[in-house]
């Protein structure tokens, strides 16, 4: 099973795919996100979203400054603020 995951800004969708977890800067702590995950909301805090394609590989790094992140039956949506690069 995958995970969708989305990356938008507030002037464009970055990233839109699936994949098998994404590991998210929350404002309380790092949280991962698998397929399935429970109905969550968190804000986000500057740091790097790590995307892992698939089990066992090495995550690409993307660097977000602050915005919410939101896991629902659609699968993990993340509004950055910016997003570096």
């Amino acid at each position: 099973m995958a995970l969708h995951f989305e990356l938008v800004t507030p002037t464009k969708l970055v990233r839109s795919e699936n994949v098998h977890m994404v590991v998210v800067p929350g404002s309380e702590g790092d949280f991962g996100v698998l397929e399935g995950h429970a109905p969550v909301m968190s804000t986000v805090r500057d740091g790097a979203i790590e995307i892992y394609a698939t089990p066992g590989s090495q995550p690409e790094r993307i660097e977000v400054r602050g915005g919410f992140a939101e896991v629902g039956e659609n699968g993990l949506t993340v509004l950055a603020e910016h997003v570096e690069g």
